[in-house]
């Protein structure tokens, strides 16, 4: 027989004994906060609390994404819920494995301010909702919930009535032992369409996104690539994966270079290994519009999502690769020429201009990146900088990109960033924003990171502007005032949030940026101030 307990101190036993949380993200309120209060006296287990219930939300991504682990958090009702939102899609279009504990009203609690149908608030997101109806169920609830967000790739929430945390309960010390997921094996004759199609390529090119981003796809597809003469790339989301391989083009897609532009849309033959082929990836299709392509995803509703693909081949990236390569050593397949053709470089560089000069966008990255640690986790808001910042910032451990551009979303980075330090907190957190996105949402954890000592480098690519706003302006020759916004001194609120404030707007000030990483104490924001009509831009 278990122990009688409160099921608040149920729930959080279960939350680090069998889902392995270890760190809890949150905003407390009447519908979570004795299971809050149990949880941070666990030994072993560390409670964050975040600014804002978005913030929360997005630490536990950043997390999940970066351990591999689910990330937790979790909610009061009401208002404590319908902002998160926001945060929860972004998880759902990231495929992330979160699980959200949100408090609810009590039920017939009509009359309270904070009552709302929580499943109707959630039922546009796309999350997987666990409705608590019985308290002596809800230890087990909660464990499901933490496997379905692994094996389904996808947020999943647990809506806990605020009267159960006081619920007398057993507490169930040997929960349903989790069973092995079971991948399905590739369908032969689908495998030997897809090995038809890459052994007669001419120009092959193998694209990797992140189900493929992890030591042992990384490779096969290596291994893979060798013995058929392909080309290498990733999507964004697998940035770097083939760094430093001589056949790697690098990104693929909307922020590719040129070289790599060239040569994907030349290709006859494109294999995409945990890629879901968005328009990003595909440039609506155009890049891919001389090559036949097969898809390899462990989710069959992949197949032909945004794309049409000749096959599709269920299956983990890593074992279907390796299989792949078995098959063509076996035929004795000879390697295309298309690897050995030079390519130029795909991340072009910047050169610094005088000292009186406006800031050159490409020379003020470059110069960031060369002084911050090679070894760190890269965590990028979205934003119209982004063109110098995927091409100038390298992204050298695997599961170190923290990805939040699914939703088109700016200021939702840097709770990621902390999330992601929190699940490899031996290495720096490399944040890159824009000065609307920071003001948006990265000021609102900014003193999160401080509170919770976190090794963090903001880098604010500062326009004064709404950017991609602004060039639509400029493009049609409208006036753009309504696009440029006075902020305050970003560097000044940094130092007096706790952190370490630095303001660029010289090569000098670079090299004082520069000192102040190398010695800091605290999370540093650096905001560099850049001239909005002298950056390039994606924006047509």
């Amino acid at each position: 027989m278990g122990v009688a307990v409160y099921l608040h101190q149920a729930l959080a036993r279960t939350l680090r004994d069998h889902l392995d949380a270890t760190t809890l993200f949150g905003v407390i309120g009447e519908g979570n906060l004795y299971l809050v209060d149990t949880y941070r006296e666990l030994p072993g287990a560390r409670y964050v609390a975040a600014a804002h219930e978005a913030g929360a939300v997005l630490m536990a991504n950043g997390y999940a994404q970066v351990s591999g682990k689910v990330g937790v958090a979790t909610v009061t009702h009401g208002p404590g819920l319908t902002n998160t939102v926001t945060a929860l899609v972004e998880a759902v279009r990231n495929r992330s494995a979160v699980v959200l504990i949100a408090g609810d009203t009590a039920a017939g609690d009509h009359g309270n301010v904070q009552n709302i149908d929580q499943a109707a608030v959630l039922a546009g997101t796309g999350v997987t909702l666990v409705q608590v109806t019985d308290a002596a169920r809800a230890q087990v609830e909660l464990v499901e919930a933490g496997r379905r967000a692994l094996a389904e790739r996808r947020p999943v929430v647990l809506n806990l009535p605020a009267d159960f945390q006081w619920a007398q309960v057993e507490r169930l010390s040997d929960l349903p032992p989790r069973l092995p997921a079971e991948l399905p094996g590739v369908a032969e004759d689908d495998l030997n369409d897809a090995l038809g199609l890459l052994a007669g390529a001419r120009r092959p090119v193998l694209l990797a996104g992140s189900g493929a981003a992890n030591p042992r796809a990384r490779q096969a597809l290596v291994r893979l690539a060798e013995c058929r003469g392909a080309r290498l790339a990733t999507t964004l989301k697998a940035k770097d994966l083939f760094r430093g391989h001589p056949a790697d083009l690098g990104v693929c897609g909307g922020y590719a270079s040129e070289a790599a532009v060239t040569a994907i849309s030349e290709s006859d033959c494109v294999v995409a290994f945990g890629a879901s082929l968005n328009d990003w990836t595909t440039e609506r299709g155009g890049l891919f519009r001389s090559a036949r392509v097969v898809q390899v995803d462990i989710d069959p509703a992949s197949f032909g999502r945004h794309l049409k693909v000749e096959v599709g081949l269920l299956g983990d990236s890593a074992a279907v690769a390796e299989e792949m390569l078995a098959s063509l050593e076996a035929a004795g397949i000879e390697p295309s020429a298309f690897a050995g053709e030079p390519q130029e470089a795909h991340a072009p560089g910047g050169s610094r201009r005088g000292p009186d000069a406006a800031l050159d966008g490409a020379a003020v990255v470059a110069a960031v990146e060369s002084m911050v640690p090679r070894e760190r986790t890269l965590a990028m808001d979205a934003g119209r900088f982004l063109h110098l910042a995927v091409r100038g910032f390298s992204n050298p451990p695997l599961n170190a990109y923290v990805h939040s551009l699914n939703f088109g979303v700016i200021g939702i980075g840097l709770a990621n960033a902390i999330g992601a330090w929190f699940a490899a907190p031996e290495r720096p957190v490399l944040h890159v924003t824009g000065d609307g996105g920071f003001m948006l949402g990265g000021l609102t954890e900014f003193h999160t990171a401080v509170r919770e000592g976190a090794d963090l480098i903001a880098v604010v690519l500062n326009d004064g502007s709404y950017g991609a706003e602004h060039i639509q302006l400029r493009n049609r020759e409208l006036p753009v005032d309504v696009s440029m916004m006075a902020w305050p001194d970003l560097a000044a609120v940094a130092t007096a949030l706790g952190g370490q404030g630095v303001t660029v707007r010289s090569l000098a000030d670079l090299e004082r940026a520069g000192d102040v990483v190398r010695n800091r104490v605290a999370p540093v924001l650096i905001d560099i101030r850049l001239d909005p009509d002298h950056l390039n831009t994606f924006v047509s």
